[in-house]
């Protein structure tokens, strides 16, 4: 019976850099804010800086990260303090005195006398104390093995500041491992000699790990790493002596020799400092902190928090990215996965993908004038995500507030037909009159003489006649949008922007027989496209001159007289402003009357070419509300009053009413 093999399989944190099986970073929210900004008057490197700062709904960003970072190291500073190595030293120290003044208090001899008059002599330093006592004869056990830890505590604390974990995996060392520490670190300073000499280490570095990589589980590759390694554990070795008071740095400076008993470690140490601050003069090793918290750290644990501030210190800097030439490359996401957690440095790494795929994949590029701006694409991709969001909320809308009024569907053709249910073309004034008149003189012969001096007329549905239009299947759309002053301040401006983005998105990609032109109004009106608009600064500058917009609208319909003629107008304000004969503007407020004439005569212009209208009125200005209102039902127009939240869909939603009644 053959035995059946069985495969074993291991699974861990993939590590050989971006996940390969990680989703591909998704553009379109960030596209959107970053557009949002741009429509609100910030250029599109700013936009996007703004963006990668901010983050999103479901991704910090580098100002969160900054403040956690910022907040860590505030937490290390307030609740830690670097008494923990001295205290436990006082208190071996403490118990090994009262473990040998009982013995000596048992023993009757001379020598034991002695021996209390030295022990009851001892000065107050801590490290004064270890000293003297470094020759005493202990006749207590416990004594002796009390002060033994002292020497083996200090030698393990002082290589945990440099060596990761050696304060744990000494604990218990006994001459032999202290041997082997001790050939470690002469190996040590030999290879950085060598490297600091110049010389290719690559050998010599091999064979220095095959002897000695147990005291290195970081496992450096190469020199260098070994060194970057070392090196900032060094300088937060350092830092720490710099962070203790001058007495407490007198007294680790002496009690420091008697680290495993002997001052040849230390020097050893000593001689290892130097070559990594040679090897890296840029590290902070002159640095220091303040800590006033009432949690104690030993020597290691006070170099581990060090380098910890040190690295917090720089991902803060990385990710504020203030300094010249920053790039969220910079940021080292190991070190913000050891310090903040892998939800941060994943984070940090989606942003730095988003950068990097917003600019690789050609939404920004110069202008003429050097400035950057969105990209077709850019542009195309910001109008689709508009689009969808209009699009749901018209499938939700319950509706905007409008005046019953209708416009014209069509072009006239000259002949009149019987009205029927649901037209609503106008009415043909002369035929139904007259079909009336005829009407009533067939019924009673009689009622030709009361018609003749002068009584009405009684008119019934019968003797109704409508003017029949011809239905146009192209449109030409124009739409106005105010740029006023007001549109800044209320807050209008970005709202109208995605507005006429949206529009054009759905012009250009699913009715393109239709023709959509744009035309903005202030103190005067200008033509222009859509990512001209959507760049549009804020203009501080007064005046609605809706009669300017109004004469280039006709301007543009006239350019396609087989097509029905669409006038969107969105404003916020009466028209306060006009166009003189001259070219000059003129501006006065409250509305000159000069300037609603010119502006009414112009509607009626347009009303008379066939010209569907309707008005989009922003705000509550009753001012504006009661000339919308007069001049629409003059000219057969519609008014919507859409809150700034449902412009888009209102705007959209009436083109496309129009488009289904063509």
């Amino acid at each position: 019976m053959s035995r059946r093999r069985f495969h074993r399989s291991s699974y861990r944190r993939y590590t050989g850099g971006p996940d390969p099986l990680a989703p591909p970073v998704d553009l379109r929210d960030a596209l959107e804010a970053i557009g949002d900004d741009v429509m609100a008057g910030s250029s599109p490197d700013r936009a996007l800086r703004e963006f990668l700062r901010r983050g999103s709904e479901n991704m910090r960003g580098l100002d969160r990260l900054a403040e956690m970072a910022n907040r860590r190291r505030r937490e290390l500073l307030r609740n830690r303090n670097l008494d923990g190595t001295f205290d436990e030293i006082r208190e071996l120290l403490d118990s090994a005195v009262l473990s040998e003044r009982k013995q000596l208090a048992r023993d009757l001899d001379d020598d034991a006398r002695l021996a209390e008059m030295q022990i009851e002599s001892l000065p107050a330093s801590t490290a004064q104390a270890v000293r003297e006592l470094a020759d005493y004869d202990w006749r207590s056990p416990q004594a002796r093995a009390d002060y033994e830890k002292i020497s083996d505590l200090l030698g393990r604390e002082v290589l945990d500041q440099r060596f990761a974990g050696m304060k744990q995996a000494l604990e218990g060392a006994t001459d032999d491992d202290r041997r082997r520490i001790s050939e470690m670190l002469d190996d040590l300073n030999d290879l950085l000699a060598a490297h600091n000499r110049g010389e290719d280490t690559s050998e010599q570095f091999a064979e220095f790990m095959d002897k000695h990589g147990e005291f290195f589980p970081e496992d450096p590759r190469s020199t260098e790493e070994l060194i970057d390694s070392l090196a900032r554990r060094s300088a937060a070795a350092q830092q720490f002596f710099n962070s203790l008071t001058p007495e407490q740095q007198a007294e680790l400076a002496e009690l420091s020799q008697q680290a495993f008993g002997s001052p040849a470690l230390m020097s050893q140490l000593a001689q290892m400092d130097d070559a990594l601050r040679q090897a890296r003069p840029d590290l902070d090793w002159n640095g220091g902190q303040e800590f006033s918290g009432d949690q104690p750290m030993g020597l290691g644990e006070g170099a581990a928090a060090l380098r910890d501030i040190a690295e917090l210190e720089n991902l803060a800097e990385q990710l504020s990215q203030g300094y010249a030439g920053a790039q969220l490359e910079d940021v080292d996401l190991d070190a913000l996965a050891r310090q903040l957690g892998d939800e941060a440095a994943a984070d940090a790494r989606t942003l730095a993908e988003l950068d990097r795929a917003m600019r690789e994949e050609g939404f920004f590029d110069r202008a003429p004038d050097g400035q950057t701006r969105l990209s077709p694409k850019a542009m195309r991709r910001l109008g689709q995500a508009i689009l969808r969001d209009i699009a749901q909320q018209l499938s939700a809308r319950g509706g905007d507030r409008q005046s019953d009024l209708a416009g014209r569907l069509g072009e006239p053709t000259g002949s009149s037909r019987e009205w029927q249910f649901g037209d609503t073309q106008p009415w043909n004034v002369t035929r139904t009159v007259t079909n009336a008149v005829l009407r009533t003189v067939a019924e009673d012969p009689s009622a030709a003489a009361r018609l003749a001096s002068g009584d009405g007329v009684r008119l019934d549905v019968g003797d109704i006649e409508v003017i029949e239009t011809e239905a146009r299947t192209q449109a030409a759309v124009v739409l106005l949008v105010d740029t006023s002053f007001s549109m800044v301040m209320e807050g209008r401006w970005t709202p109208m922007k995605r507005t006429a983005l949206a529009l054009n998105q759905l012009i250009s990609t699913r009715f393109r027989t239709d023709e959509l032109h744009l035309i903005e109004f202030g103190r005067v009106a200008r033509d222009t496209t859509v990512d001209v608009l959507t760049a549009l600064e804020p203009r501080m500058e007064q005046g609605t001159n809706l009669h300017h917009a109004l004469l280039l609208a006709q301007r543009h319909l006239r350019r396609f007289p087989n097509a029905q003629p669409v006038v969107l107008i969105v404003t916020d304000g009466e028209p306060t402003a006009h166009l003189e004969p001259d070219g000059e503007d003129f501006f006065f407020y409250p509305p000159h009357p000069r300037t609603i004439g010119l502006t009414v005569s112009e509607l009626d212009h347009l009303s008379r070419m066939g010209t569907q209208i309707t008005f989009f009125r922003l705000g509550e200005d009753p001012g504006l509300a009661r000339f919308i209102d007069r001049i629409a039902r003059r000219i057969g127009g519609r008014v919507v009053a859409p809150d700034l939240d449902g412009l888009g869909a209102a705007v959209v939603g009436d083109y496309l009413r129009s488009r289904r009644a063509r």
